[in-house]
C-alpha cells in the first residue's frame, strides 16, 4: 500500500521547524511565508506548545465526550475573552470543514430551514455539506449535490438585498476574508446589510474564520474589522498550531438539544492542551500586535516595488498579484531565497506566516523579492 497519489507537491520534505524556520530532510533552511495553509499561528515547535501538549500526553491523551473534560471548559472561557463573544457556546471538532457542517446543521435545526446562501469564490472544506457551499465545480461530486445552495458575488448589494429579504434560507455563510480564491473580502456596507438583512427574516449569519481567525488579521476575527456581530463562527487552522482542532462558536439564541451534535474525537484532551497554549501564548506574546505591525509594514514596502500589480488582504493574511508570472516568482522564492508561500489561480501569490514572524525575516522578504522582480 501507499499513499493516494492526489496532492500536487513540492519533491521536498519538511522534517523540522522552530518558529518561522523549517528545514528539509537534506538540511537546506526555508523561512516559513505560508505556515501550511495558514495553520501555524504561534510558530513551529513553539516551548510552549511542545510542552503543553508532552504534559497533557503523560496524563491522558485521549477519552471521549462521554465524561466531562475540564480543558473544554477553560478553552472556551479563554477563546470567549480572546475573541469577545464570551457568552457563545463551543463546539469542539478536528477540522474547518466539520466546524462548517456543524454551523449549517445549527442554522438548518434553528430555522427548520435548508437552503444556504454563500459567496462565489468561496472556500469552505471538502467533506459533502462543505462542498456544496464551495463555489468550485471541480471539487464537488455528486455526493451530497441535493443540498440547494444559491451563490452571489462578494459585495454584491443588489442580489444580497433581494436574496435575504426572503425567509427562504437557514443561513447566509461568508468568509472573514476569502484565502483560498486570493484574499478577498467583503466591505462594511456589505457586511452590516448582511446582519441587518439576517436580523429581519431570522437567517443564520455564519462568519467563516477558519484562515482568517485567530489573530491572524491583526483583530481576533477578520469580521470584527466591520464592526458586526455574527450567530455563528467557525475556527480551525491556527486553532492548533498544528493539531487538528476546530470549533463553531454558536449565538446564546441559537438553542440545540443534546444529542443534536456529537463527535469521538472533538475536545479531547489533546486537542485541547494544543488549543489552550496557542491563545495563552498569542496573548503573552501580544502576537495579535505583531501581525497587525508586520502586515502594515509589509504592505507598506510592497507597494513600492516595482512589478507589483496589486496588493490585498490585512496583518499576515496577504495577497500579491505582478506584472510577471506568480507562479515564476514563487518558484525563485523557495529554490533561489528559501522562502515558503503559497499560491491561487489565477495568478497571485499568498503569504500566510506565522503570527511571530519578525521583522528581521520581513526585512529579508522584501529584499528577496525586489531582487527577482528586478531580474526577472
Amino acid at each position: 500500500m501507499k499513499p493516494l497519489d492526489i496532492y500536487h507537491q513540492y519533491p521536498i520534505e519538511l522534517i523540522s521547524g522552530k518558529y518561522s524556520v523549517v528545514s528539509d530532510s537534506e538540511g537546506k533552511e526555508y523561512i516559513d511565508f505560508y505556515g501550511g495553509h495558514g495553520v501555524i499561528s504561534i510558530g513551529h515547535s513553539h516551548p510552549n506548545f511542545v510542552n503543553a501538549i508532552t504534559d497533557q500526553l503523560d496524563k491522558l491523551a485521549f477519552y471521549s465526550n462521554a465524561f466531562k473534560n475540564s480543558l473544554q471548559f477553560k478553552l472556551a472561557e479563554l477563546l470567549g475573552k480572546a475573541s469577545g463573544y464570551e457568552t457563545y457556546d463551543l463546539f469542539l471538532s478536528n477540522s474547518g470543514a466539520e466546524a462548517n457542517e456543524n454551523a449549517l446543521k445549527v442554522a438548518s435545526f434553528c430555522t427548520g430551514r435548508s437552503k444556504i446562501l454563500a459567496i462565489k469564490g468561496a472556500f469552505h472544506g471538502r467533506s459533502a455539506g462543505a462542498v456544496a457551499i464551495t463555489d468550485n465545480k471541480g471539487i464537488q461530486p455528486n455526493f451530497g449535490s441535493e443540498m440547494q445552495v444559491d451563490f452571489i458575488e462578494m459585495n454584491d448589494h443588489e442580489n444580497l438585498d433581494k436574496l435575504l429579504s426572503t425567509k427562504d434560507y437557514a443561513a447566509f455563510i461568508i468568509e472573514g476574508i476569502q484565502g483560498v480564491n486570493g484574499i478577498w473580502e467583503g466591505n462594511a456596507d456589505f457586511w452590516f446589510a448582511a446582519r441587518l438583512l439576517c436580523t429581519n427574516t431570522g437567517t443564520v449569519l455564519i462568519a467563516d474564520e477558519v484562515q482568517s481567525g485567530y489573530g491572524r488579521t491583526g483583530k481576533f476575527f477578520a469580521h470584527q474589522f466591520n464592526k458586526v456581530i455574527t450567530d455563528v463562527i467557525t475556527v480551525g487552522k491556527g486553532m492548533g498550531n498544528g493539531f487538528p482542532v476546530a470549533g463553531t462558536l454558536i449565538s446564546p439564541y441559537l438553542k440545540l438539544e443534546k444529542g443534536k451534535h456529537g463527535t469521538t474525537f472533538g475536545g479531547g484532551q489533546l486537542a485541547c492542551a494544543a488549543a489552550i497554549s496557542v491563545l495563552e501564548t498569542i496573548n503573552a506574546e501580544n502576537q495579535i500586535d505583531n501581525a497587525a505591525e508586520i502586515g502594515e509594514h509589509l504592505l507598506s514596502e510592497l507597494d513600492k516595488l516595482n512589478g507589483v500589480k496589486a496588493l490585498r488582504g490585512r496583518g499576515l493574511m496577504l495577497s500579491i498579484e505582478f506584472d510577471a508570472d506568480a507562479k515564476a516568482i514563487r518558484q525563485k522564492l523557495i529554490n533561489d531565497y528559501g522562502f515558503i508561500t503559497g499560491f491561487s489561480n489565477p495568478d497571485i501569490l499568498r503569504i500566510l506566516p506565522p503570527l511571530n514572524v519578525s521583522k528581521t525575516d520581513a526585512e529579508k522578504f522584501l529584499k528577496a523579492l525586489k531582487s527577482i522582480l528586478e531580474n526577472i
